[in-house]
């Protein structure tokens, strides 16, 4: 009883004081009920009274379940933000996983499709379905704006801007921001909307929503990522293909093409800019391949 309220009450904290997303939220308190799950054992275990003994081997019993250290990271990082949280209501006078030291990461550089790869993709749609359509328009606006899935299955006909070439995107904490769109993409989405949307029902609640189901109500995020997971199959891609890939596409082509970081970041709405360097590895990682793949030096060496 005193987990679940415990939970509850750091739930709403993450959404009203932090401003956290829903999936994010969910990810910490996944991670909590883990740790309630462990202590389930003693019931004299409560989250006001666990120590960092404890924590620790539920920490080490985590990590013999799971080799991916970028888990064991975030499950750190939720303990520290769960006691931190029972810290300043008042409810424990210290935090228990203060000391615990996340395990290092290194470079996560994530898959990225080049424009034929994209093409590719686009190319295998079947448009003389409905959902063709509205398919590709999906795949046009992930690769032509960055955005998340979450964006996407949330983006409103009151979000197109289209005379002034913008889109107002909904992102991560619900901060807004806007994001240029190109006349290629609204295009497609001008093209969905008039001759595809407008014979589907909405739903209530959804008459605003952009891109819709068959049923009128709005797509879920696993739809969209089976629905690309389908396509780049289909096209013969075997790079691992999510929405974000089309996310990391778009940063990274706008990055070679000559793009400043910053500009990125504010498309992207990175809060901060060193979530935006990454790209700049990706494109040193190119670099890296093209002097070993035609430098006579290396070429020498094969």
């Amino acid at each position: 009883m005193e987990w679940n309220l415990a939970i509850n009450n750091f739930q709403e904290y993450l959404l009203l004081e932090k401003g956290l997303s829903q999936n994010t939220q969910l990810a910490y308190v996944r991670d909590i009920k883990k740790l309630q799950t462990f202590t389930l054992q003693d019931h004299s275990v409560t989250p006001y009274n666990i120590n960092r003994f404890s924590i620790q081997d539920f920490i080490y019993d985590f990590a013999k379940k799971s080799s991916s250290a970028k888990s064991q990271a975030r499950l750190i990082s939720s303990l520290k933000s769960f006691f931190k949280f029972l810290q300043v209501e008042g409810k424990r006078q210290d935090n228990p996983a203060e000391l615990l030291e996340s395990p290092k990461i290194g470079l996560y550089l994530p898959d990225v499709l080049s424009h034929e790869e994209v093409m590719a993709i686009i190319q295998s749609i079947d448009l003389s379905k409905p959902e063709g359509q509205r398919n590709r328009t999906m795949v046009e606006t992930l690769y032509g704006c960055g955005l998340r899935v979450s964006e996407l299955i949330n983006l409103r006909l009151s979000d197109l801007y289209f005379y002034d070439n913008f889109i107002r995107v909904t992102g991560k904490g619900n901060k807004q921001r806007l994001v240029p769109i190109s006349n290629w993409t609204i295009k497609f989405i001008t093209l969905y909307r008039d001759s595809i949307r407008v014979h589907v029902n909405p739903k209530p609640k959804c008459e605003d929503v952009l891109f819709l189901n068959r049923r009128g109500g709005k797509l879920t995020r696993e739809m969209i990522f089976i629905i690309i997971k389908n396509m780049a199959e289909l096209a013969g891609i075997k790079k691992k293909v999510s929405p974000h890939t089309f996310r990391h596409s778009f940063a990274t082509v706008l990055l070679k093409n000559g793009a400043d970081l910053r500009s990125i970041q504010q498309m992207l709405g990175h809060e901060s800019i060193t979530t935006t360097e990454i790209y700049t590895h990706l494109d040193n990682k190119q670099l890296r391949d093209t002097i070993e793949k035609y430098h006579p030096f290396s070429i020498s060496k094969t």
